[in-house]
């Protein structure tokens, strides 16, 4: 791939492999995380399933809330936003902004959203992003009596028709 960028040299894989073994080249492999791994067979992470389906069209505000956490780059730093938007209003109706993308993060924004909800469960979707399968951010979300909905990852808002403007900028 680096021929092919940096020098236009289009190169078979095969040949590749005949000068590494005549030179008795080593490259490196990148391996699965084994974090993820460990993730994936204490099943620590939880995923749910995907009530919303798709289903953006809403009329009835404060009973469905998309999620994301978004790139905002400025000079040669970045912050991070995270919002909850209600999908008929399109109104976001909590956010938090931090230098990192750590889960307390996610954490201020669900506290934000504290005194806007009611009694009824309300349905919060969003991607199957670390932040939002943590244990710990599944906990807080039963306790606000928030129901969670996912898509697959990284699809949650991106995709919306409703033009919902949590998307990483593009540099």
């Amino acid at each position: 791939m680096k021929l092919k960028d940096e020098y236009g040299v289009v190169m078979n894989h095969k040949k590749i492999e005949r000068i590494k073994n005549q030179y008795n080249l080593i490259t490196k492999i990148r391996r699965k995380s084994p974090h993820k791994v460990n993730l994936k067979k204490t099943k620590e992470h939880r995923y749910f399933s995907n009530i919303l389906n798709r289903q953006f069209r809403r009329s009835e505000p404060m009973k469905i809330f998309c999620t994301d956490i978004t790139y905002l780059p400025f000079g040669k730093q970045m912050a991070y936003l995270s919002a909850v938007k209600d999908i008929a209003s399109r109104e976001i109706v909590s956010w938090s902004i931090s230098p990192n993308i750590r889960m307390d993060l996610v954490f201020a924004t669900l506290d934000n959203l504290k005194g806007r909800l009611g009694e009824k469960p309300i349905l919060l979707h969003s991607d199957q992003g670390f932040h939002y399968t943590s244990p710990n951010f599944i906990h807080q979300a039963k306790t606000l009596n928030l129901v969670q909905s996912m898509s697959r990852k990284g699809m949650c808002t991106g995709q919306c028709p409703d033009g919902i403007v949590l998307r990483p900028l593009q540099r």
